[in-house]
């Protein structure tokens, strides 16, 4: 303040809205029910949330140009994003910035888990019985979790997305489902399938006479992306895939609640489809799955979306940008974080690499390619400030990059 009580610039702010209240979020049967204090927990990490990427972290970059990035270039660097986020590393504008938001995913995870695990039998007794004349859920004991998601806690989720804590548990879905208005501060819209709903529109916008009979969504955890999907094509029948049986359990029950009757969820590994014929898909798709991937496994799950893929059909995969020549190495720093504080250890190597490589590698031809971007689509009704966000976070953003490629005729 100066003497007049007036505040002074202190650096880079925007004026802004914030998140609505939690209550605004859409229900459905299997969202947990919650106390005054609960919704206000949610309440709280939201805003938070959302403070920290428009309000602090543009502090960050001022810390970077005015005193780490003239050190560095007097050491004769930075040379790559790791120099960078060494150097970040020593600043308490990072410090204070990055503790704050790895704080804010262990909350989350507290707030959320406990309100599932407190009414975990009835969520599950919910599941069951909207379930109970249906055929839309094909869950498979035998398959077994590899090792890049039974040894990681994603995103600092206790169990990740696989852990059954009794028969029928859903707990760790309804914590996924309930706490992700609070990770992303609101941007994903009522039922959190802003990105769905971004990418059916998509490709009806760029492939108006795409008309697919069958659709296939790898890694579809409980099925927020993919409800959009089939309500925007209700006439093609789609399978979701998935690894954890608990996301399947409430996915299959959500989607039924929401209207969506035309999805099968089946759990399977998706490196090894072979339940599935060559060709038997007109669309796969993934949404922001990639960056949760061993290399080996990715490699088979590319190599399985093109044998699946009919000539004619598409594959989308949805995902942050991957590092480039044009990316700043302070960007690619930052974006980091993920891979480093934020139990995604694949997430800094995914980002690197040449996915059309990738994709050439596992079949497609480089003119077949597909490249794209899409943005949370939400309700400016009730998301007037997420809908029209322009703040940048590194990794949280609700818009995203489209790579993929439709398979010739």
């Amino acid at each position: 303040m100066d003497g007049s009580g007036e505040a002074r610039n202190a650096g880079p702010a925007q004026d802004y809205e914030g998140p609505p209240d939690y209550r605004v979020v859409g229900r459905h049967p299997l969202l947990p029910d919650m106390s005054h204090d609960e919704i206000e927990r949610l309440n709280y990490l939201a805003q938070m949330n959302r403070h920290l990427s428009t309000r602090v972290m543009p502090f960050v970059k001022v810390a970077y140009d005015a005193r780490i990035e003239p050190q560095l270039k007097a050491q004769g660097g930075p040379k790559t994003r790791h120099d960078v986020r060494k150097a970040l590393l020593k600043d308490p504008a990072f410090q204070t910035w990055s503790s704050l938001r790895r704080a804010t995913m262990e909350q989350r995870q507290q707030a959320g888990r406990w309100t599932a695990l407190r009414q975990a039998e009835a969520l599950a007794a919910k599941a069951e019985g909207i379930l109970a004349h249906s055929n839309t859920l094909a869950l498979d004991p035998s398959v077994k979790q590899p090792r890049y998601v039974s040894a990681v806690d994603h995103h600092c989720m206790p169990g990740s997305y696989h852990t059954e804590r009794f028969p029928g548990d859903v707990s760790g879905a309804a914590n996924y489902d309930a706490g992700l208005f609070a990770t992303t501060g609101g941007m994903l819209g009522r039922f959190n399938d802003g990105g769905g709903v971004a990418v059916a529109r998509w490709v009806k916008k760029n492939l108006p006479d795409f008309k697919p009979k069958r659709i296939l969504d790898i890694g579809a955890t409980l099925g927020h992306n993919t409800v959009p999907l089939a309500l925007a094509f209700p006439d093609a029948e789609i399978v979701a895939v998935d690894l954890g049986a608990p996301m399947l359990r409430y996915g299959a029950a959500r989607a039924k609640a929401l209207g969506a009757n035309n999805i099968t969820f089946v759990q399977a590994d998706g490196s090894d489809l072979s339940r599935f014929a060559d060709g038997s898909f007109d669309w796969v798709q993934t949404t922001m799955f990639l960056h949760e991937l061993s290399f080996g496994s990715m490699r088979a799950i590319l190599g399985e979306t093109h044998r699946l893929l009919a000539p004619g059909g598409i594959v989308l995969h949805v995902e942050q940008p991957q590092y480039d020549k044009a990316m700043p190495l302070f960007e690619q720093a930052m974006r980091d974080w993920d891979a480093f504080y934020n139990n995604e250890p694949f997430w800094s190597a995914l980002h690197e690499i040449d996915l059309d490589a990738y994709m050439v590698a596992a079949g497609f031809k480089t003119e077949e390619l597909i490249h794209g971007a899409v943005t949370a689509v939400v309700d400016k009704d009730v998301f007037p400030d997420a809908a029209d966000d322009d703040s940048e976070d590194y990794g949280r953003k609700a818009a995203w990059h489209v790579i993929g490629a439709r398979k010739a005729q």
